[in-house]
Parts: C-alpha cells; sequence; structure tokens
C-alpha cells in the first residue's frame, strides 16, 4: 500500500523536489536578504504544509472564499517555483497563470506570519508584478495610476475639497469617475475632510515646548480623509507629557505602490522619507504612526529594499504603532479608564508585523472588556476592495466573520480598527462607525472630565466626523449651483448672440 518505504526503499537521492532544480539568477528590485538575495531560493521557500488552506487566522482571505487551490499562499508558491524552474511555466515574469493567481492576493501579509515558513506573497507578489508590467511588457491599467499615487492627488484634491467631493459624491459624476477607474458602482469614494490634519497642526500652538519630541506620522489617509483620528493622538501624545512634531508635506511612505509593483516609485519615495527625516532618524526620534499599512513599509519592506542602508535599519528599529509607544516607549504613561465593552478587529498588518500584543495590554490598562475577532482580513485591504473584479471577494472575506459580528454589535459596544481600509469596509457595509484606538483614548480622556454629553460616548466622535462631512457635501452643492448657474448663463449669452 505504501511502495518503496519498507522494502526496497528509495535511494536518499530519488523523488527530491530540487534534484533538478537549476533556475536561473534573475534582478529583482526587493533584496531578500533572509534569501540569500536570490528570488529563486524565494521560489522555493514553501514546504507545501498547507496551513494556508485553513478557516481561522490571517492566512489566506481569497482562498477562504474562494476554495480554489491557486488561491492560497502554498498554490502561489508552487507556480513561482515552476516560474523560475522554466519546465512547466516558460514565459518567465510574463506569465498569465501566474498573474491570474497572484491578482486575487490581498496583499494582507497573513503568510508572512502565519505561515509557519513565513512565506511573504504580498512580497513576491510586488516584485512579480513590477517585472509584468515593465515598460514593453504589459499595460498598466489606468486604476492602478490613479490609487497607487493616492498621495499625489490627495494633496491636489485638499486644496479645493469641496470641488473634488462634488465630483466623486455627486450621483451623475461619481458614476462616470468610478467607470473611468474601474472602480464598482456599490462603493463609495471617501470624502475629503475640509481640513487636513496637517493644516490643522500648523495653526495650533506648541504644547510641551521643552519635552522630549515624538514624530506622528501624518499619513495620506488620516491626514485627507480622517483628520480627527490624528488631532485625538495628537492631544493623547500630549497629555501624556511629549511633544508632538509632524513630517513635511509631501512625505509618503508609498504602501498603495506596493500593490501593484510600482517599485522604482516605492523606492523613490522611501529615499525621500530618509532624506527629509535625516536628522529625526540620526536622533533616534520615535516615529509613531496611526495607520498599520504605513509603519509596516518601514517596519518590512525598507529594509528589504535597502538591506545596506544605516539609515534604513535605524528607521525600521524607531518606527512603531501608537499603542507600542504608549505602552513599551512612553515612561509611566497611565491611560484613563473606560469601562465598556468592545469588539476589536486587528488591520492584517499589525497583526502580521507588529501583532496586537502593545494593543491589547493598553486595552485591559484602559479597563475595556474587550473580544479581538477571528476575523481574518477585512476585505477591503486597501485598494483591493475598490476594483471591480474583486469587489465580490472583498465583500466576501468580510462577510465571513468580521460584518456580521459588526451588526450583531449592541449599540454601546465600541468596534475599533486602526485600518483605514477596515473602517471603510465597515462604515460601507453596516450601520456601525469604527473607531481608531487613538480616539477610544481621546474619549476615555474626555469621560474622566467629564466633557462628553449623555449617550454611548463614541457618538460625539461619529457626530463630528459627520458634520464634517455635511459641511464638505454643503460646499459641494454650492460648487454645483454656482456651475449650473454658470453655465445657464453662458447658455442665454450663446442664445442671445444668435438672435
Amino acid at each position: 500500500m505504501n511502495p518503496g518505504k519498507v522494502i526496497d526503499p528509495y535511494r536518499l537521492d530519488e523523488n527530491l523536489r530540487l534534484i533538478h532544480y537549476e533556475p536561473h539568477q534573475v534582478e529583482t528590485n526587493f533584496q531578500f536578504p533572509d534569501d540569500k538575495r536570490s528570488f529563486a531560493r524565494v521560489a522555493f521557500r514553501c514546504v507545501g504544509v498547507g496551513k494556508c488552506r485553513s478557516d481561522s487566522g490571517t492566512m489566506c482571505p481569497s482562498y477562504m472564499v474562494t476554495r480554489e487551490e491557486k488561491h492560497t499562499t502554498r498554490g502561489r508558491a508552487r507556480l513561482l517555483f515552476e516560474m523560475m524552474n522554466g519546465d512547466v511555466i516558460t514565459d518567465g515574469w510574463q506569465s498569465d497563470a501566474v498573474h491570474e493567481s497572484l491578482n486575487l492576493c490581498l496583499a494582507c501579509k497573513g503568510c508572512k506570519n502565519d505561515c509557519p515558513v513565513n512565506v511573504d506573497m504580498a512580497t513576491y507578489k510586488a516584485e512579480f508584478l513590477s517585472h509584468y508590467f515593465a515598460p514593453g511588457a504589459h499595460r498598466r491599467p489606468l486604476f492602478h495610476y490613479a490609487f497607487g499615487f493616492i498621495d499625489r492627488w490627495s494633496r491636489l484634491a485638499s486644496r479645493i475639497p469641496a470641488l473634488t467631493n462634488f465630483v466623486t459624491q455627486t450621483p451623475l459624476l461619481r458614476n462616470v469617475t468610478r467607470q473611468a477607474v474601474s472602480m464598482p458602482q456599490q462603493r463609495k469614494p471617501p470624502v475629503y475632510a475640509p481640513q487636513t490634519f496637517k493644516a490643522w497642526f500648523a495653526k495650533r500652538p506648541i504644547v510641551n515646548e521643552r519635552a522630549s519630541p515624538v514624530m506622528l506620522w501624518a499619513d495620506t489617509f488620516t491626514n485627507h480623509f480622517y483628520p480627527d483620528t490624528a488631532q485625538a493622538a495628537t492631544e493623547v501624545l500630549e497629555a501624556a507629557g511629549y511633544r508632538v512634531v509632524i513630517p513635511p508635506e509631501g512625505l509618503c511612505c508609498g504602501r498603495p505602490l506596493y500593490d501593484f509593483g510600482m517599485l522604482d516609485d516605492a523606492k523613490a519615495y522611501l529615499e525621500q522619507v530618509m532624506t527629509a527625516l535625516g536628522g529625526a532618524i540620526e536622533a533616534n526620534m520615535p516615529i509613531v504612526g496611526l495607520e498599520p499599512s504605513c509603519i509596516s513599509v518601514f517596519r518590512d519592506e525598507l529594509t528589504n529594499l535597502f538591506p545596506d542602508d544605516a539609515r534604513a535599519r535605524r528607521l525600521h528599529d524607531n518606527s512603531m504603532m501608537f499603542s507600542d509607544f504608549l505602552v513599551n516607549r512612553a515612561e509611566n504613561y497611565q491611560p484613563p479608564r473606560l469601562e465598556r465593552k468592545a469588539l476589536v478587529h486587528g488591520h492584517c498588518h499589525h497583526k502580521a508585523i507588529m501583532h496586537l500584543d502593545a494593543e491589547q495590554a493598553l486595552m485591559q490598562k484602559m479597563g475595556l472588556d474587550y473580544e479581538i475577532l477571528d476575523s481574518g482580513c477585512c476585505g477591503m485591504s486597501g485598494s483591493f476592495g475598490f476594483e471591480k473584479e474583486k469587489y465580490d471577494v472583498s465583500i466576501g472575506a468580510g462577510e465571513r466573520v468580521l460584518l456580521p459580528k459588526v451588526r450583531g454589535a449592541a449599540e454601546d459596544t465600541l468596534i475599533i480598527t486602526n485600518g483605514f481600509s477596515c473602517r471603510e469596509q465597515i462604515a460601507e457595509t453596516t450601520n456601525r462607525q469604527a473607531l481608531h484606538i487613538a480616539e477610544v483614548l481621546h474619549m476615555a480622556m474626555d469621560t474622566s472630565r467629564g466633557a462628553l454629553r449623555d449617550g454611548p460616548p463614541e457618538r460625539d466622535i461619529v457626530q463630528r466626523r459627520a458634520r464634517a462631512h455635511r459641511r464638505a457635501n454643503q460646499r459641494a452643492a454650492t460648487v454645483a449651483g454656482l456651475v449650473a448657474v454658470g453655465g445657464l448663463a453662458l447658455w442665454g449669452l450663446k442664445q442671445r448672440d444668435r438672435r
């Protein structure tokens, strides 16, 4: 029943996977220092255990929805192995079969933590796409440029947020915009805040002028869409006795670029960051982030792209999440109490790269009665959920655990998640608004000094956010009215000239 094992066993050099594995070495953007700087070694890191076929943990969200082997981490790793081997897949980096398999990878990085041998499919996907869409090869979709460079478009949009929101929120124009960039009609483009966090910060006086400085990394999403989250974090850090500074305008970690394999641009972004923050990096100033996907760039991709750069290593060592700083770096910090129930969804990159230990310690000190959901990935995963062809998988991943749990939670139960994508998925598919841990801490501060009105404490935050969005929409309506009046006036003038 099992020949070749006990009687007449195989020779030691028979039936070995790598006996004829002689791939050619390829030039890559990532250096893969843990794999002897060889993508050929990367391609056979997977040993086929199959833990990625599980229904728990984060890995692998697309398989949990489709149930197809080619959408597991193992299936994708096998295709990369065959690509490098060159016998079955003969068109290398231009293989449509490999692209099809990787296309539904959410780049959640769950496999980097959950996989027994730490296969990092998000990085392998980025590397593959950088060659698949190389100049002269396949043509990039417009969607890649629209979302890959969202930091640039957002800086332009924030100068005229009312007009931007008019274009993206008005029904007819919104439909045209979504169609142009292949966004599903079911998705609502995020609303730009009337004032960015950096604009708000520039107008306020310096607090704790002589205290130790902490750099609050104002990422693109927090700065332009949820500035109140960064405002809350600023006031919490100042209450903890620190002087908050922020990075110069125009810096971005480039996180969306990795999803599309735009690695030349991503490297240029990181070079700009390391140059602009040279003084802070040299001084070992803590770089505290609110968005897990951004801090994970500094903790993961940065040293993979620049393994020999001392600045990259220092930035890696001194970059941390907001909760990590308060628990592990802020001396004698005691958070205010907030005895409430909470459902907590961990952002994929947070769980995989930084882990939730500090988050849990902080919530315990606050007195929260919390439950961390085994919800895997929310399904939005950056731009993934905004792509038309991936919408069903995006919703399917969220509907496994997270979204039903949120809908079933009591009104006075807090919904906590730090990821911008996670909060957007919850806001679009449920009647709840999730909060960042910084907002929850700020809420606890307000509660302790009696600054909140009666009712659920999160109501103040949600209502403030809703008021900001209403103001943005009112400005958009005003712009629409002016455009309509102007158009009618021009039409009237033309009619008069004809007469």
